[in-house]
């Protein structure tokens, strides 16, 4: 069984790595830089765009993966900015779909009507992941570019909540 709760402080060290790990294979995150506690605490924990973030937790209670809801600039009062990571390795499989049913949940409660996912046009997994949450493909950032300069298109997938 998997479970699913609010961030807390003690977490922060954990779901950390597991961004940075993520950011080490590359090719899955817009993210090239490894983020530091602190900056991960301004990003997930506390910020002030924040609305919510939990993490799935495995059988021995440790964080697996970490979801984050908030706004962002450029999108409607209405709509939400999703933001999902979790471990390689080991995977602990359902850990995106446990964290979905709660942010869907706490979007729900709020008044959100739609959910909005931006997603590397090479990370295959994570477009997957989006489609089978119930998101359609909604705008595309044509040749976004990586700091080496390589264009990545940026698919933006919505998930109306009405």
């Amino acid at each position: 069984m998997i479970v699913v709760r609010p961030m807390m402080k003690e977490d922060v060290a954990d779901a950390c790595a597991i961004l940075n790990q993520i950011i080490e294979i590359g090719g899955t995150t817009a993210f090239e830089t490894p983020f530091s506690d602190a900056l991960f605490v301004t990003s997930y924990l506390e910020g002030s765009d924040k609305v919510c973030c939990h993490v799935a937790l495995d059988n021995k209670g440790q964080v697996a993966g970490f979801q984050w809801l908030g706004t962002r600039q450029g999108l409607p009062d209405s709509c939400a900015d999703i933001a999902t990571f979790t471990r390689r390795q080991p995977a602990l499989k359902g850990a995106g779909r446990a964290l979905f049913w709660e942010t869907e949940k706490v979007a729900r409660a709020l008044g959100f009507t739609s959910i909005n996912a931006t997603i590397r046009a090479d990370n295959t997994m994570g477009l997957s992941y989006y489609d089978k949450m119930g998101f359609r493909d909604f705008s595309v950032d044509y040749g976004v570019p990586l700091r080496d300069g390589t264009p990545v298109d940026r698919i933006s997938k919505r998930l109306d909540l009405n």
